[in-house]
């Protein structure tokens, strides 16, 4: 039997590795695999099963089903609106079928305060439908108000969907299970019965969105927790996140309900989630989504793009700077090009030594090429926004880091509006006379301890 156990155990070394081979993965990314595989075997299976399997060959949702909600947002559409735009409206479209619509109003929030009260307000007055869908939708003070919100609508007959990820919110049950009881469907998104265990686990919903009644919309980087109003240990909460009502609108219900259709298999496709909405602004914007069964990485090609386009300035904030190549060489082509560029990261992580430290191993190579990089100390850094040029910026949940271009489910809106730009730019300035910008002087006079730990972190980069 010992025999017959060891040639399995050979034979399915060699299934992962020709696997591996045949991915046409990145040849230092295949072969570190196949390395750890052949040296520490055990050990290179499970991790290869937790982190390393291939999902792009899953879709979330079929292409005809796609076509079928994305047809309601097209049906608003107006085809001089893609051609008066740059290529990079051209590049979501081709991608991922992002549909640029204009005639929106939009509000941009830099506090949660003011967005959790409109948020509310909205709600209240939901009519005939409510769909949420948070990566955390905590059980404290605020998440039960809001709960409560929910359940007294669904109770007037409101139709309620919320939609978590399962990892980042698996201790709350019973939270959920109230809300089921009374009259709110609620699902997980890639379900994880055993934490650690799944080879799902890895692969994260991040996406913030709300869409009320589908005329008004809300996206960004805030979730619905207390500490988004109180802050943390190292003070206020800074994000970034939006308010939208119009056509756009649309578009963030069909992102709603393809992520409600993989976790739930139900496939909702009704003209009534798709009111016919019209222009109540001036705002033209698409909605892109990514995620790691996608054949393209379509939010990290759109934040390519924006650096790659600009021309005067390029203005980045992200709470966590642990860039792939791609993002890493457009950064520093646009700064060596005489691009203004500059990011603001946090001075004090959230999530761990780990993850701070390997986000430090990249802001030497960023100054190399004249990237400005700036420590936000007014508190906690946790918007992902980007704006250049006074003309092109994104408001979103990807953070400039592997796993949300790689690994995680990720949900950006691109604004093609002076306006937006002019509000983003100038909450970046506020935000950097609140930081502290890092130079070659001080950067290098860092102990020799440091630097270690930053290098050693950043082998874990595509974990994080």
């Amino acid at each position: 039997m010992k025999i017959w156990l060891e040639v399995f155990f050979v034979l399915l070394l060699v299934g992962v590795c020709l696997a591996l081979i045949t991915e046409n993965r990145h040849p230092v990314k295949t072969l570190a695999w196949i390395l750890l595989l052949v040296f520490v075997p055990g050990v290179g299976l499970v991790l290869y099963y937790l982190v390393g399997m291939n999902k792009r060959q899953r879709r979330l949702i079929s292409s005809d089903k796609l076509a079928a909600l994305k047809r309601f947002s097209v049906d608003q559409y107006d085809p001089a609106c893609l051609t008066e735009l740059s290529d990079m409206a051209n590049l979501l479209w081709m991608t991922n079928k992002a549909v640029p619509l204009n005639g929106n109003d939009i509000r941009v929030y830099t506090s949660f305060d003011p967005m959790v009260r409109d948020m509310m307000e909205d709600l209240r007055y939901a009519k005939d439908h409510i769909h949420l869908e948070f990566y955390l939708f905590a059980d404290d003070h605020i998440g039960t108000e809001i709960g409560n919100i929910l359940i007294a609508k669904a109770q007037e007959g409101v139709k309620v969907r919320v939609q978590i990820d399962d990892a980042a919110n698996i201790q709350r049950r019973k939270f959920y299970n109230r809300l089921k009881k009374y009259g709110v469907e609620v699902s997980s998104f890639l379900k994880i019965f055993v934490p650690f265990v799944s080879n799902d686990a890895n692969f994260r919903n991040h996406r913030k969105l709300v869409v009320i009644d589908g005329r008004i919309g809300y996206c960004g980087g805030m979730n619905i927790a207390d500490r988004y109003s109180k802050g943390i240990q190292c003070g206020k909460w800074r994000d970034t996140h939006f308010r939208v009502e119009g056509p756009a609108a649309s578009e963030l219900q069909t992102a709603f309900l393809v992520d409600w259709q993989f976790s739930t298999k139900q496939f909702v496709c009704d003209e009534r989630y798709y009111p016919r909405c019209e222009p109540c602004g001036n705002v033209t914007m698409q909605v892109a989504s990514s995620g790691p069964m996608d054949e393209w990485h379509v939010t990290m090609q759109g934040i390519i793009r924006i650096i790659t386009q600009s021309h005067k300035y390029v203005y980045i904030e992200s709470p966590y700077f642990i860039p792939n190549e791609p993002v890493m060489m457009a950064l520093k082509n646009a700064a060596l090009a005489g691009v203004d560029v500059r990011i603001i990261i946090p001075a004090s992580g959230d999530r761990g030594a780990l993850t701070t430290y390997a986000s430090r191993s990249y802001v030497q190579d960023a100054l190399n090429a004249g990237v400005r990089v700036y420590f936000y100390t007014g508190g906690y850094m946790h918007s992902k926004a980007i704006v250049s040029d006074d003309r092109v910026s994104t408001i979103g949940s990807t953070n400039i880091d592997v796993r949300s271009f790689e690994q995680n489910f990720e949900i950006n809106a691109f604004f093609y509006d002076a306006g937006i730009a002019h509000r983003l730019r100038d909450a970046f300035l506020q935000d950097e006379s609140e930081s502290i910008e890092i130079n070659q002087e001080n950067w290098q006079s860092r102990r020799k301890w440091r630097r270690i730990a930053e290098s050693f972190a950043r082998l874990f980069s595509p974990l994080l």
